[in-house]
């Protein structure tokens, strides 16, 4: 899949504990991975607990302990990988860990990228839940204006900004704003104009 320019792709570590989970009934050696995954875990609790998240020191917990974690885990996924059918629950687990590797180790990158993408997916419940809903929509086109909007809208939401005062400054600027200045636009570097209503 191409990604837009200057993106790049995040693993997502849930993802990886859910396929091993489900592999334990008939891999019990699964539960090694499922140990790595929650060392993982464990740095991203520390650092939550100490106050840390984003911090330098959270950067250092990662590329030291989880880089740790993360290099033994590689070494059991390759150590698996020929003991197991390409097909088999367990297979398809390993696999799709090896695969996904470099996206799975992004997040040694900042301190800013969380291990998983469940903050995400709980923001999209809401669109799943009106699904039946959106086949209405109209058109192809204004699925995709649907789709934006409320990708904008979960980013408000995410990063405590209010989204109607959001839309009500941003839609106001967008026609004299510098379009080589737009990522300031959006809503996690987001900052009011004076005459943008109340954004709490």
């Amino acid at each position: 899949m191409t990604l837009p320019e200057g993106r790049v792709r995040v693993g997502c570590w849930a993802h990886v504990r859910r396929k091993f989970f489900d592999a334990l009934p008939t891999a019990p050696e699964s539960r090694a991975a499922l140990d790595f995954v929650l060392a993982l875990y464990h740095v991203e609790h520390s650092a939550r607990d100490a106050g840390t998240i984003g911090a330098p020191e959270h950067l250092h917990a990662r590329r030291t302990t989880s880089a740790r974690v993360l290099k033994h885990l590689a070494a059991w996924v390759d150590e698996q990988l020929p003991l197991h059918p390409p097909k088999s629950t367990q297979g398809l687990s390993l696999r799709y860990t090896k695969g996904q590797w470099n996206a799975l180790t992004r997040f040694l990158e900042a301190p800013s990228l969380p291990l998983d993408n469940n903050a995400a997916e709980r923001a999209l419940r809401a669109m799943a839940l009106g699904r039946k809903n959106y086949l209405f929509v109209g058109n192809d086109e204004a699925g995709r204006n649907l789709a934006g909007l409320s990708s904008l809208v979960a980013t408000c939401e995410a990063n405590g900004v209010n989204p109607e005062a959001y839309f009500a400054d941003v839609l106001m600027r967008l026609g004299s704003h510098p379009a080589s200045r737009l990522n300031a636009l959006l809503p996690h570097l987001w900052q009011p104009s004076s005459s943008a209503p109340d954004s709490s």
